[in-house]
């Protein structure tokens, strides 16, 4: 099963941003496995028409999160081991819920609902077998 990477030209969001995401859901849903080889750069950039030096921003800021690993002989791969939680994460986390959460509250959506939805995701990553072996 193959990663398809889709990137919105028109979206707010900076491209190596979504590319960043798309990679990290890839490996949360397991479409990209621990130690699985990832395009050079220039064959991402060329395969998906964005600057080279977008896709090695995303790679770059992986990399430092802990989610890839770069050799020079090997290229870049899915670290074997995903990245712990620190607390600078842990921060940031919060940030991002409170403000998807007061979005959606000010938009109507039940908290019920919320919590549903931030369920299905979550129940959908376990489902692929990637929290046992996070040993989490």
């Amino acid at each position: 099963r193959h990663m398809i990477i889709k990137i919105d030209f028109e979206s707010e969001i900076p491209i190596y941003e979504q590319l960043k995401r798309q990679i990290i859901q890839g490996i949360a849903k397991g479409d990209l496995s621990k130690g699985e080889e990832l395009p050079s750069v220039r064959q991402l950039a060329e395969d998906i028409g964005i600057n080279l030096h977008t896709v090695n921003k995303s790679y770059n800021l992986l990399k430092d999160e802990g989610y890839l690993v770069v050799d020079r002989r090997k290229g870049t791969r899915v670290s074997d081991t995903m990245p712990e939680p620190n607390e600078k994460y842990i921060d940031n986390l919060k940030e991002e819920i409170g403000y998807i959460s007061a979005d959606a509250y000010c938009k109507g959506i039940r908290k019920e609902e919320f919590l549903s939805i931030c369920e299905k995701y979550f129940d959908n990553f376990i489902a692929n077998g990637e929290d046992e072996s996070n040993g989490r």
